[in-house]
């Protein structure tokens, strides 16, 4: 084996080490990586040939995390790992998104990217070293990628910043970021902050560049030595100059034309568009297009690319007629579905979100069972993206990937606003109805109108655009555009969304398609976004400016009580009966847990009637028993010596036959008490040695008149030690 191993080191003194030529050898790159205890092996595969007719990357990353990589089992009947948790899909997304620019543009053939966990002790983050171990597989394989290129999380955390901070050291970061980069430019941003501004930002991606060159170098080394420097020959496209430039000649003007049109609606401007391609095919016969059409399809996309960005350029025009800086038409609308427990409309030129807010309770908390991670989700956020929402026929699957993302990246933007003593499950839905450019952001700002038409005592509105970027490769010019059309991040070279309060940012992602990309620009980017941010959230607080002050009549109500952790057992009964008990009694949801100490009990219902029902019962649980206290209480057993009373819940205290009246009785039944009726008793004692409880009857009924008090009975004297048994 010639196995090759080189050392990363972090700038506090931790090292990550790639090995190659050891595992997995008949992949065409494969890497593992070891930082600690965290292991993980990275492969790589790409097909010798592109398939005919693919005119794309079609790139496939996985990532997979083993349960025994932590010695834990799987959860669910067949004990095995299953599809892939949100974290996993959301570490491919991570992966392929700073990989996928950095591949040829004419490089077609199929590439799968796969990285395994395989052992982790959960001190360090694995997502954070995902990146660095698929480009090095990528870096000792022969295929053509414009790498290497690595991942680093950055936090801040008491004011200094840490690359690939561990688990614990991240619950008291205020910023979060993962960032991608070359050694030369940053390819990939995405992470959530808590209101920062936008200098910090920058100065955390500098921090994280100057990490990811080291990472760079030791790649750069590793195929040095691997002598994998030179790629793969390949040719996925075959092309014909004479008709680029027919093309081109036939097009361009035309193309121009309608991008400095300015037509706002976007299936009219894509006709129009579509016409001009139609028009030159027309000179050909359906022989000569059977080889010619995909080419004239290539090449015209290239013309209506190039056309776009000229006219931004150099007339400052977009598409749609606006100006860089401008944002489309806003209208906003609350409560517009009477069912949900809030709702409501935001729509930015073409782009519209309908959210809906469901609050709940406890119970309805998601339960994440990771491999590394384990705990309860209050506040959710789920995003869809219909076909219909852009014109498309073509039928709804499952969730998708993309829907992950972006629902992930709002959930990031608004987490941090609601109060972490909320004692709702909060549950938030966008589903988007038209899409042209930065739904996700259209679900941030809907999702804070439906959260505030709820009530949810939100800290602070949200707001979030998408910024985008025009540069071409050797010019100094460049525009950066504010609330990007679906066009203008397709045809452009950035997509940069930002969110954020009117203090500072929460939450980011971009995705940089270009070289060179300098901090002036996205300084720039960051600044323009600023202000396009508080310009929607103005839009958003004319709307709705802050929570409604009371939740809406059919949403639940949640009451807290606090009582000491010795009563929990009480409150809950043997086998949950008492709790169940009091459920089904009252309607009420009843849900406890020991917090710091304490139990902590939420009572929920959709009246205040229950909701008080069940408050009192537990009131009466936790009641500590006072020697003369009066209690109504139940008979739950008539015996020849008195009945055992009821009188706070779970506690039974004897009502000796003598203490029933002030007359003597010979048994019980003639006192008229049966099982199951209701009596007021007064605790007379409770004994110090076995706790049992003392009540009487007598004592709160009118003496009679002459009454004499009969001798007390006479003590029995304690009886000596018996004598042993006999064999």
């Amino acid at each position: 084996m010639n196995v090759i191993t080189k050392e990363v080191k972090l700038p506090d003194g931790r090292t990550i080490t790639l090995e190659t030529g050891k595992l997995a050898k008949q992949a065409d790159g494969s890497v593992m990586l070891r930082m600690g205890n965290t292991v993980l092996l990275a492969t790589v595969c790409a097909a010798k040939d592109a398939v005919p007719g693919t005119d794309f990357m079609p790139l496939q990353v996985e990532y997979k995390e083993k349960y025994a990589a932590f010695g834990r089992f799987p959860g669910g009947f067949t004990k095995r790992e299953g599809k892939a948790s949100d974290y996993e899909i959301l570490t491919c997304r991570l992966v392929d998104r700073a990989l996928r620019p950095l591949f040829p543009d004419n490089y077609h053939a199929e590439v799968y990217v796969n990285i395994i966990l395989f052992s982790a002790d959960g001190v360090d983050m694995p997502d954070a070293l995902a990146g660095l171990a698929a480009s090095a597989a990528l870096a000792v394989s022969d295929i053509p990628f414009g790498g290497p290129i690595s991942e680093v999380r950055v936090a801040r955390i008491n004011g200094e910043f840490v690359i690939n901070p561990t688990f614990q050291q991240l619950e008291e970061a205020d910023m979060d970021l993962m960032v991608a980069a070359t050694y030369e430019n940053i390819m990939m941003v995405e992470g959530e902050m808590k209101e920062v501004s936008e200098q910090d930002l920058l100065e955390a991606m500098k921090v994280a560049h100057a990490a990811i060159k080291d990472h760079c170098k030791v790649q750069m080394e590793l195929m040095e030595e691997c002598g994998t420097v030179q790629k793969r020959e390949y040719c996925h496209e075959e092309n014909d100059e004479d008709l680029r430039k027919a093309v081109r000649e036939a097009c361009y003007d035309k193309a121009y034309a309608i991008a400095q049109s300015g037509n706002c609606n976007k299936h009219e401007r894509g006709e129009a568009f579509e016409a001009i391609r139609e028009e030159f095919k027309a000179q050909f016969t359906e022989e000569e297009l059977e080889t010619k059409a995909a080419l004239i399809d290539r090449y015209y996309h290239d013309v209506e690319k190039e056309a776009m960005r000229r006219c931004i350029l150099d007339e400052g025009k977009r598409l749609d007629g606006r100006k860089t800086t401008e944002i489309r038409p806003i209208w906003c609308e609350v409560n517009p579905l009477p069912g949900p427990h809030g709702s409501a409309i935001f729509t930015r030129g073409e782009t519209q979100s309908l959210t809906s807010v469901t609050l709940g309770t406890k119970l309805d908390e998601k339960i994440v069972d990771d491999v590394l991670d384990q705990h309860r989700e209050r506040f959710l956020l789920h995003y869809n993206f219909p076909p219909f929402s852009t014109g498309e026929a073509r039928p709804q699957r499952g969730v998708g990937r993309r829907e992950i993302g972006h629902g992930h990246l709002a959930w990031r933007a608004l987490k941090g606003q609601i109060p972490a003593d909320y004692p709702y499950a909060v549950r938030v839905v966008s589903d988007i109805l038209e899409s042209n450019g930065s739904s996700s952001m259209a679900t941030v700002c809907a999702g804070t109108l439906a959260l505030m038409d709820a009530g949810v005592k939100m800290a602070k509105p949200v707001s979030g655009i998408a910024m985008g970027l025009i540069k071409n490769a050797g010019e100094e010019k460049y525009a950066v555009l504010s609330d990007i059309l679906g066009d203008e991040d397709h045809l452009g070279d950035m997509d940069f969304k930002v969110t954020g309060t009117r203090d500072g940012i929460t939450a980011t992602q971009m995705d940089i398609k270009v070289d060179g990309l300098s901090y002036e620009i996205l300084e720039k980017a960051l600044l323009q976004a600023k202000e396009g941010r508080e310009h929607i959230l103005g839009k958003i607080t004319e709307c709705i400016a802050e929570p409604r002050a009371e939740l809406k009549d059919h949403a639940p109500r949640i009451e807290v009580m606090i009582i000491p952790k010795e009563f929990i057992g009480a409150v809950i009964g043997p086998g949950g009966k008492i709790i169940q008990g009091m459920q089904e009694e009252t309607g009420a949801t009843i849900t406890i847990d020991e917090i710091d100490g304490v139990g902590k009990i939420e009572i929920a219902g959709t009246n205040k009637q229950c909701i008080e029902s069940a408050m009192n019962m537990i009131k009466a649980i936790v009641a500590i028993p006072e020697v003369g206290e009066v209690y109504t209480g139940k008979v739950r057993s008539v015996m020849p010596y008195g009945c055992f009373v009821e009188f706070l819940p779970g506690k039974d205290g004897l009502l000796h036959i003598s203490e029933i009246d002030w007359k003597r009785l010979e048994t019980v039944e003639e006192a008229g008490i049966k099982e199951g009726d209701e009596i007021e008793v007064k605790l007379l004692d409770i004994d110090p040695k076995t706790g049992k409880f003392k009540l009487s009857r007598r004592v709160l009924l009118e003496k009679p008149e002459g009454y004499v008090e009969r001798p007390a009975r006479r003590e029995r004297p304690e009886r000596g030690e018996r004598r042993p048994k006999r064999d």
